[in-house]
C-alpha cells in the first residue's frame, strides 16, 4: 500500500524557538506557529479558528531558525507529520502527540519586518536555488564541451 507524507502549513510565531544540542552535537529547534483560517459560519458571521501547531527541525535549520525568528514572527514551513507516544508518568496512561518534522523553510513578509524571502532546505543550510558550483571563469556558452553540461 502507498503512502504519502507532507504538510505545508504558514503560520505565525507562537513563541520564540528552543534551541538545543544532542550529545552528539546536532542542534534541535522546537517551536509552535499558529494557523489561522476564516470561514462563514451558518448564521452568515464571520468566525476565525486557530490551529496550533508544533514543529522539529534539526542542523543548520534549526540554527537558522534560532537565530532569525522571535514570537510572531511569520514562516512558511514544509515537512513530515510524525507520532510522539510516551506514558505519562503521573497516571500512566499512554499519551500521543503529533508534530512536524521540518524538512524546509522559507522566511515570509516584507524587509520592513526583518524577514527576507528566501527558502531553505533542512538539508543543506544554503538558500534553495543558489548556486552550488563555482562559475566556470571567463567561459562562455559556446566554449562548452558536451562533458561541461550537467544534464
Amino acid at each position: 500500500m502507498a503512502s504519502f507524507n507532507k504538510v505545508i502549513l504558514m503560520g505565525n510565531f507562537t513563541r520564540d524557538p528552543e534551541l538545543r544540542q544532542t550529545q552528539s552535537g546536532t542542534s534541535v529547534c522546537r517551536f509552535s506557529i499558529a494557523v489561522n483560517r476564516s470561514y462563514s459560519s451558518q448564521d452568515g458571521s464571520t468566525r476565525d479558528e486557530t490551529c496550533f501547531v508544533e514543529i522539529d527541525c534539526f542542523g543548520k535549520s534549526a540554527e537558522s531558525i534560532a537565530k532569525f525568528f522571535s514570537k510572531g514572527k511569520p514562516i512558511l514551513v514544509e515537512g513530515r507529520l510524525r507520532q510522539d507516544n510516551w506514558e505519562d508518568k503521573q497516571s500512566g496512561q499512554k499519551r500521543t502527540k503529533l508534530m512536524v518534522v521540518l524538512e524546509r523553510f522559507e522566511f515570509v513578509g516584507s524587509k520592513g519586518s526583518d524577514a527576507s524571502s528566501g527558502s531553505y532546505d533542512a538539508e543543506y543550510s544554503s538558500p534553495r536555488g543558489a548556486q552550488q558550483q563555482k562559475p566556470s571563469q571567463g567561459r562562455r556558452a559556446d566554449d562548452l564541451e558536451d562533458d561541461d553540461v550537467p544534464f
